[in-house]
């Protein structure tokens, strides 16, 4: 049984699947499917209530907020995809390098892991964005500075795991070359672990630009952001708390999202894990029916 069998067997993240998707297919066709321009004032229309023109009423400044909801989609969960797939480009060609020459080449990288690690990432990032100042691609420097060393000592580890299997062995005694061994029998054997890692993250990296934004560090107005959002609603929480809802139950669900996924992900990809899993889920049925029965 393959990942993806096993994970087609798993509710939840098909379900965690289906709606990321959902979302960044709404992000995509944003456009379209927004009801008005995100960034079109109406003041005459400010705090407008549930309507057919405005889906979810507008803000304090007469805008769609569904139409920034969906614009904003853009720009944190688009740029959190973005950020992850450069950080664990360089994390995987480093630590595989790494893990793979060993000797001075790895006390080097490892030397430069151990300094960035020394910091805790989030006053990393905050010190970074302090430095570059605000601003979404400076956010984006900022997280992929602070979370490459991580994953280059992370894929390292799984390398030095992998580089005394007797296929890479043969590889070697076969005579392929370095690259040639690096890309087709390294590179898919961490490919499962790489893919946990980056699933997991990237919530957390939603996390971290909403976050900045909400302080005033990350996306600037008027780009439509959710974290942006949080930070206008806070200003009428006490008057129209219900605009605090909608970027607040976008930016849960979404990580969410990617967390239950990582870990389902996770249960497919080790076959163990999967069937503690399973047996834990029938055994939890077991247990409700002999409570049923017995009540």
């Amino acid at each position: 049984m393959n990942v993806w069998r096993r994970l087609k067997t798993d509710k939840l993240a098909i379900l965690c699947l289906s709606l990321l998707l959902l979302v960044i297919t709404a992000g995509i066709f944003a456009p379209i499917l927004a009801p008005h321009n995100p960034l079109e004032m109406n003041i005459l229309q400010k705090y407008a209530g549930v309507s057919q023109t405005y889906p979810l009423g507008t803000d304090q400044l007469g805008r769609c907020i569904l139409s920034r909801l969906l614009f904003g989609i853009r720009t944190t969960v688009f740029f959190a995809l973005v950020t992850m797939c450069i950080t664990i480009t360089i994390g995987t060609l480093l630590g595989i390098i790494s893990g793979f020459f060993r000797g001075k080449v790895d006390e080097i990288i490892m030397r430069f892991c151990d300094i960035m690690l020394s910091f805790p990432s989030e006053v990393m990032i905050l010190a970074i964005v302090g430095v570059l100042g605000p601003g979404l691609l400076n956010v984006v420097i900022a997280n992929i500075l602070a979370k490459w060393a991580w994953y280059t000592r992370m894929i390292r580890s799984v390398v030095i795991q992998y580089i005394d299997k007797d296929y890479i062995r043969f590889a070697k005694v076969s005579g392929c070359s370095t690259g040639h061994i690096m890309r087709k029998h390294l590179l898919p054997g961490v490919s499962g672990e790489v893919a946990v890692f980056a699933t997991l993250d990237t919530g957390w990296v939603v996390l971290n630009i909403s976050a900045l934004s909400f302080l005033g560090l990350g996306v600037q107005a008027p780009t439509p952001e959710w974290g942006m959002m949080l930070n206008e609603a806070r200003n009428v929480m006490i008057t129209h708390p219900a605009h605090m809802l909608a970027p607040g139950l976008a930016i849960v669900i979404v990580v969410a999202a990617f967390n239950f996924l990582g870990d389902s992900l996770h249960s497919a990809i080790n076959p163990k894990h999967f069937q503690m899993k399973k047996k834990r889920s029938r055994l939890n049925v077991f247990t409700r029916s002999k409570k049923a029965i017995r009540y």
